[in-house]
This record gives C-alpha cells, sequence and structure tokens, in this order.
C-alpha cells in the first residue's frame, strides 16, 4: 500500500516500524513488552469496524432541535465535555509524534524506526525548527509568530487570524506551520492559530521586538504544559485517576509531582507506546461529532463534504474567511453562556463503542487506501502486534469486562422514557475473551453510561494508560516545568478565578 498524503487522518508517523523484540525501545516503544500479541482474522475486525460505525444521523432543521442535541449533558453537576477538548488532543497527538516518512512505504524494519517529532510537550508543532532554521514560519524579526490573513465571523474576537498558508496561481493554499496535520481541519488549524496568537501576546507582554525568544518559548511552552497536566488530563481521565498516579498533587511543595508510574517505566529516554498511540490515544475518534457550529453568524457544517462543492469542515486549504472560530461554543471561559441559541458550548460526542458516519467514509483528500476510520485502528492494531483489552487488563490488575457486558454501538438516551436505551448489540463471539485493545478501550469507558447526564471519561485501563504516559513525558523532559522549576505557576493575571485551562490561554491569546 502506498500513501500519498503525508498528513492522512489518523495516522501516527513512523509507528508502524516498532520492533516487536521485548528489549526494543526507541521514540516508540510497548509499554506491556510480555504479552503476547492478541490474534484475530481480518474479516473478523472488518465486521466489528462496520458495526462500530452509527448510521448517518439528518441533521437538525430547527432551532429547537439543535437545542435538544446539543444541550445533552448540560446538567452543573454532571458536566459533559466540551467539543473544543477533541481537537486539543488531536493537536497534542500531533505535538508528541511525527515522522516525515510515510510507514506505509517501507518495510516493517525495527532498528528504520525515526520519530522526528520529540516525545515532549515541547509544541515543536508550532515553533517547526526555529527562527534561524525556518525563518518563514515567523516575521522578520525572528521574535513574533506570522500569522495568515484576518477572519470575520466572531465578534468578540475582531483579531482573528488564520494560519500563514503561500499563495500559489492555482491549486490550495497549504498551512505554513512547524506541522502540516494541523490544517486537517478548519478546528485543529484556528487552535493551532490561538497558540501562535498566544506566543505574540507574550512577546508583546515581555519587552516587544526586544524580547528574548527563548524565553518567550519557554514560557509558552509551560503554559501549554500546565493546561496539558491541570485542564486536559483531568477533563479526559478524571481528577482521581491523575492524583492516584500525583498522589501529592495537592501539595504546595516541590515534591507535589512524585510520580507512581507502575506501567510506563522507560529504561533510557521517555518514549510514546504504542498502545498509547495505536489504542488508548485514539479514544478521541469517538468524540467527533459529525456538525459544528463555529460561530453565531455561519451556518453549522460538517466535517466532511457528502457532495462536491458542498461547504464543511475539511481543511489542507485556505477555507472561508467569515469562519472564525467562537471558542466559547468549545471550550467554557466561566461565563455561563446561554442555556438555549446559538451561543451554548457544543459537548463532544461521548466515549463509546461508536463513531458516527462520516469516520465510516473518509473522503480521499484524508484517506487514500481504507476509507473507515475505525477499520483502519483495527487493522493496524492487528499489524502492530498489540494484546487485547482483557490481557492488558489483567496485566494491569483490573478484572477485564464480562463476555456478556461487551457491547457495540453508541450510548444515547431516548426521547422518552427513564431506562436509557443504549441501542448497543453483543460483540461478536469471535471476540470474547480477546477484544481488540481500541475497541476494549471504548467498550471500558461506555460501561460508566447511565443517562445523558453522565459524562463518559477514560475507564480503568485507557485512562491509566493516558495519564501514566502524560505524566511519563513530563516527567522525563528535562525542560519541563516539573523538571526545571517544579513551584512555577502561570502568569497571575492570566488567571480566570485562580484556574488557567485551553480557555484562559485562548482568552489571552485574542489580545494579541
Amino acid at each position: 500500500m502506498k500513501e500519498i498524503l503525508p498528513h492522512t487522518h489518523g495516522v501516527v508517523r513512523g509507528i508502524e516500524g516498532v520492533g516487536r523484540s521485548p528489549r526494543f525501545e526507541g521514540r516508540f516503544g510497548r509499554m506491556f513488552r510480555t504479552l503476547a500479541p492478541a490474534r484475530f482474522d481480518e474479516k473478523d475486525l472488518k465486521s466489528l469496524a462496520a458495526a462500530m460505525v452509527a448510521e448517518a444521523e439528518d441533521p437538525p432543521t430547527s432551532e429547537d432541535q439543535i437545542d435538544a442535541e446539543e444541550n445533552v449533558g448540560k446538567d452543573p453537576k454532571h458536566p459533559a465535555i466540551s467539543a473544543g477538548y477533541t481537537y486539543l488532543g488531536q493537536f497534542i497527538d500531533h505535538d508528541l509524534t511525527f515522522d516525515p516518512a510515510s510507514s506505509l512505504q517501507k518495510q516493517n524494519d525495527p532498528d528504520a524506526l525515526v520519530d522526528f517529532r520529540t516525545p515532549r510537550f515541547d509544541l515543536d508543532c508550532v515553533y517547526g525548527r526555529g527562527p534561524d532554521d525556518q525563518p518563514y514560519l515567523y516575521e522578520d524579526n525572528g521574535v513574533r509568530m506570522l500569522l495568515g490573513r484576518k477572519l470575520t465571523g466572531n465578534a468578540d474576537d475582531p483579531k482573528a487570524r488564520d494560519v500563514p498558508r503561500n499563495s500559489p496561481e492555482a491549486g490550495p493554499k497549504r498551512a505554513l506551520i512547524g506541522d502540516p496535520r494541523n490544517d486537517e481541519n478548519v478546528i485543529v488549524s484556528q487552535l493551532h492559530a490561538a497558540f501562535l496568537r498566544f506566543h505574540n501576546r507574550l512577546v508583546d507582554l515581555f519587552h516587544g521586538p526586544h524580547a528574548d525568544f527563548r524565553t518567550i518559548q519557554r514560557l509558552v511552552r509551560w503554559h501549554y504544559q500546565w493546561v496539558v497536566l491541570f485542564d486536559f488530563l483531568p477533563t479526559i481521565i478524571g481528577q482521581d485517576a491523575l492524583r492516584s498516579i500525583l498522589p501529592h498533587l495537592d501539595a504546595s511543595t516541590g515534591n507535589r509531582y512524585t510520580a507512581d508510574l507502575r506501567f510506563y517505566t522507560p529504561r533510557n529516554e521517555p518514549f510514546i507506546p504504542v498502545e498509547f498511540s495505536v489504542a488508548a490515544y485514539r479514544f478521541g475518534h469517538s468524540m467527533v461529532r459529525p456538525i459544528y457550529r463555529l460561530n453565531a453568524t455561519a451556518q453549522r457544517l460538517p466535517i466532511f463534504p457528502t457532495r462536491p462543492g458542498m461547504a464543511a469542515l475539511t481543511g489542507f486549504g485556505e477555507f472561508r474567511s467569515d469562519l472564525a472560530i467562537n471558542w466559547k461554543l468549545f471550550f467554557d471561559f466561566g461565563a455561563g453562556g446561554t442555556e438555549r441559541g446559538p451561543g451554548r458550548i457544543q459537548p463532544a460526542y461521548k466515549i463509546d463503542t461508536s463513531l458516527v458516519n462520516p469516520l465510516g467514509n473518509l473522503p480521499l483528500s484524508v484517506a487514500m487506501q481504507v476509507s473507515s476510520l475505525a477499520e483502519r485502528n483495527l487493522l493496524r492494531g492487528l499489524r502492530m502486534g498489540l494484546p487485547s483489552g482483557q490481557d492488558v487488563a489483567r496485566r494491569m490488575g483490573i478484572a477485564p469486562i464480562p463476555d456478556e457486558k461487551l457491547k457495540v454501538g453508541k450510548a444515547i438516551e431516548p426521547e422518552s422514557g427513564a431506562i436509557p436505551d443504549l441501542r448497543l448489540i453483543d460483540i461478536s463471539p469471535k471476540f470474547r475473551g480477546n477484544a481488540p485493545l481500541w475497541y476494549y478501550i471504548l467498550a471500558d469507558s461506555q460501561k460508566a453510561f447511565h443517562d445523558n447526564t453522565t459524562p463518559i471519561r477514560l475507564g480503568q485501563v485507557a485512562g491509566r494508560i493516558v495519564g501514566e504516559v502524560f505524566v511519563g513525558l513530563l516527567k522525563g523532559d528535562r525542560h519541563s516545568f516539573l523538571n526545571q522549576e517544579p513551584l512555577w505557576q502561570p502568569i497571575p493575571e492570566f488567571l480566570n478565578n485562580g484556574k488557567f485551562g485551553m480557555a484562559e490561554l485562548i482568552a489571552q491569546a485574542m489580545r494579541a
């Protein structure tokens, strides 16, 4: 097989070249080296993938229908995960791993793997190789990040900007950014632009053109790492799961980051486990909505076009200038928002064993070969020799999900009646006692569902894997704030009621 585009959806660069030897450890490696690979028939995996893709949804036509759909999980006691975290997770993934050579164009040579992205939260997807080596990413002074054209549509952000792009005489205008995958869709593209603007905000705050680039870069990275640790991670795995890994997190002393890492234990340098990249961290695929509202003036747009010429959020080219994102529709800025109407926060879809229908038929601009994202994930797990979900659970000291509770489908509540209608089917007997790891981590999360006010976070297996890898990478980075200055905190004027998360970072970016 051959991949033509170097930035196709759902591909972790170089991941398929990881060695199968239990002693192998490079930029990619194995978390559970002694577990045997799970064996499956590809036909069975394709059947499971088809069952995991939901039926096409008719878009709501009235404001009342939209309100009913988008206010799912709005109970303040059980808040849903906001839609922005789906794409923040995608941005983080692109920051951690990147191999510009397509893994499908070479043999699976364990010694050939090169990950040109450092496995750190260091924003090299934004900074590239720096102003000396990639000056086209920066303004002439080499301190400020270069921004793109002005965007409209969000009255609260008159300075909204696109990422910088080239200007060919014909063809799409490609993004000029550190990692071209961050132009994969309109949402992650504008999230990338927010980080460019946050950098420039710190430049303005620290003496403008006379600011020291390295100092600004370090501060941007540390604020980003704070968002990862104190906003994204607890949102996805839960505060209790985070505190089980960092038991002293509430302390005010330097030992607050003493970690209990039971399974992610690199022998040398930090690495990305394939169990993380190919399975646990792909939970976000189930959170994708088929349609999003970007601002109060533009119509809601689908993630992919269903017919030629149809407006959609597909990236890798210049999008309409009136699509400036109102981030209050994606993150909680603490202003409350309106309970009805176009100003509410859109929730992400629940983490369950269902993917929205468009992800079952990816367009050619995203995937040149297998068009079903579920099928791609399951087949990649097979080819990477991942252990079964049950084996990983047992290795972690967690009782596996009973076979009769392994279900496939979407966790939703019916319009009437108090009993949740999970609309689930039993998993094929082919996977009883031996389920693919990616499917299993979704099922592990889904079993927490009770009704539409239940925020489904990652279950025990994936929560521990994702939490330990994130904390381990931060601890293993000698330049992270955990190691350089463990008592460091974000700039006080950036805080909102003592909190600094993605909403507060964007609020500061909007001032640049």
